[in-house]
């Protein structure tokens, strides 16, 4: 079981989660969304307890409440700068690989990766706990972001003619049906042996560029 003080380790890069202290001044969102996701890695979204969560930081129940109204007010904080982060990280790939298919492949990479070095969002966006809706304006639109990302990037390899000339948006949710599933099985440990999460995820991202390409056999 993961607990604060552990190292998580991925694709050879040390990701050291610091204790959270106390809290005397600063950011207390900032504060409370933290051990939120300390909470939710270690124990799962259904201990997590607003109650818990300010007894942790060492906040007043009068001084929680001007944060987060409810349980649901915070898991919708942690998935709405879930969706952010992935949407940033998706860009980001996106234009790193200059706009094209490399570009493509990166962000299938950036994607699972978010996905395993953030399990605690990752669970709080894909786990059915919030619904992005018009009562929750930002977390709808940074959730419909992260996946136009994903629509965007094939609608201009579509017009570069390096895709298939499909639904782009049945594609995009091709697509990320197999990163989801690849990223779900490692963030779960359900991929054991010397290749793991990298093997698997280079493969099907191979996969992906021969079935989606545009000389793919129909």
């Amino acid at each position: 079981m993961l607990t604060v003080s552990t190292l998580f380790t991925y694709d050879g890069c040390y990701m050291a989660r610091k204790p959270v202290r106390p809290y005397h001044h600063g950011n207390l969102r900032r504060a409370l969304l933290d051990q939120a996701l300390v909470t939710i890695r270690s124990e799962g979204v259904g201990a997590l307890t607003l109650r818990e969560i300010g007894a942790q930081v060492g906040v007043s129940r009068t001084a929680l409440y001007r944060h987060f109204a409810d349980k649901r007010a915070l898991l919708t904080a942690v998935a709405t700068e879930g969706f952010r982060m992935l949407r940033e990280r998706l860009i980001a790939a996106w234009e790193e690989g200059g706009r094209g298919r490399t570009g493509f492949e990166l962000m299938g990479v950036a994607y699972i990766r978010f996905a395993v070095a953030n399990p605690s969002h990752y669970s709080v966006m894909f786990g059915g706990f919030v619904e992005p809706n018009a009562h929750d304006p930002e977390l709808a639109s940074e959730a419909a972001g992260a996946f136009q990302a994903l629509v965007d990037a094939l609608s201009s390899l579509q017009h570069e003619g390096f895709v298939r000339g499909d639904s782009t948006v049945l594609m995009a949710k091709f697509v990320w049906a197999i990163v989801h599933g690849v990223a779900t099985l490692g963030i779960d440990n359900q991929l054991h042996g010397p290749g793991g999460v990298e093997e698997l995820m280079r493969y099907a991202i191979d996969r992906l560029r021969t079935g989606i390409g545009a000389n793919a056999i129909s």
